[in-house]
């Protein structure tokens, strides 16, 4: 199984109760398919598969594989405080029908290089579809170096992707040096999406293709088509929406943004708070000068 371009994140919707609201669900999967998303991923940050427990977070599983049906890859998150909680997520996703599982060493205490090690092993180990390991700090509270990252996919059969989520470009550009170029990696933060694939990256994960499916389409589209005039005329566009869903946070704004185009995805669930009426009002102006409606 291989992944590239535009690897998009669904939220999960919530109805009024409470409970997962598996139609506004699927209404997303098909606006991201239909936008030329390259594969689907749920359950990562976006996703809220922090504050979802075990039956919900199968049911998303269940839910979105079933229903793209295999017309794009799926991504599954499946991190957890523990290793032995991840490596059964990652099982229950492969047994689902998941192509790859993707997992953030999320911990309460700070991991040593060894306990990481470990952890990855045992996920790795429980599947025989690959990994992608994704470090974010901003949310995690791990971070994982470039070279951790290396000697992860170097030593450990079946993880072969990295998503690479700290901003920090200089890291994509020591991926690329220690690899040779051979290592898949993906860009997961949204302001550095054209600096990352003018870095080598592989695709860029992101929850934009939920509000601006057509934009970032052919932003990619001019990417791959290597004009790059283009490819930052298309970006400059989009980019101040982009910055401002990730200030805000992500389930928030996007979930806000979907009611504002038509898909009412629900609240994020608390702690999470909704925008304020200012906030929705600014949300409004950015879609719209990223060429929404």
């Amino acid at each position: 199984m291989t992944v590239s371009g535009i690897v998009a994140y669904p939220i999960t919707p919530f109805a009024a109760d409470g409970t997962v609201d598996h139609l506004a669900l699927h209404r997303v999967l098909d606006r991201l398919v239909d936008g030329g998303c390259s594969a689907v991923a749920p359950l990562g940050s976006t996703g809220e598969s922090a504050y979802l427990d075990l039956t919900e977070w199968t049911e998303v599983v269940a839910s979105t594989v079933t229903h793209i049906g295999g017309r794009v890859p799926t991504v599954v998150g499946v991190s957890d405080l523990t290793t032995h909680g991840a490596a059964e997520r990652a099982r229950i996703a492969e047994g689902l029908g998941a192509d790859v599982v993707m997992a953030l060493p999320v911990s309460y205490w700070k991991l040593t290089a060894t306990e990481v090690q470990r952890h990855f092993e045992a996920i790795a180990g429980a599947v025989s579809i690959p990994v992608m390991v994704y470090n974010n700090p901003a949310t995690a509270g791990i971070d994982l170096a470039p070279e951790q990252l290396w000697e992860l996919v170097r030593d450990v059969e079946n993880i072969t992707m990295v998503k690479e989520s700290t901003g920090d470009i200089d890291r994509m550009h020591r991926l690329r040096e220690l690899s040779g170029g051979t290592l898949p990696f993906f860009n997961g933060s949204n302001p550095l999406a054209l600096k990352a694939f003018q870095a080598g990256a592989a695709g860029w994960c992101t929850a934009a293709p939920c509000l601006i499916p057509e934009q970032v389409r052919d932003f990619h589209a001019a990417v791959a088509a290597g004009d790059d005039a283009l490819a930052e005329e298309r970006f400059a566009q989009i980019r101040p929406l982009l910055e401002f869903i990730v200030a805000r946070g992500l389930p928030t704004t996007v979930k806000a943004g979907l009611t504002l185009t038509g898909i009412a995805a629900g609240h994020p669930r608390r702690p999470l708070l909704p925008l304020d009426d200012a906030e929705a009002e600014e949300l409004s102006r950015l879609l719209t000068a990223a060429g929404v409606g």
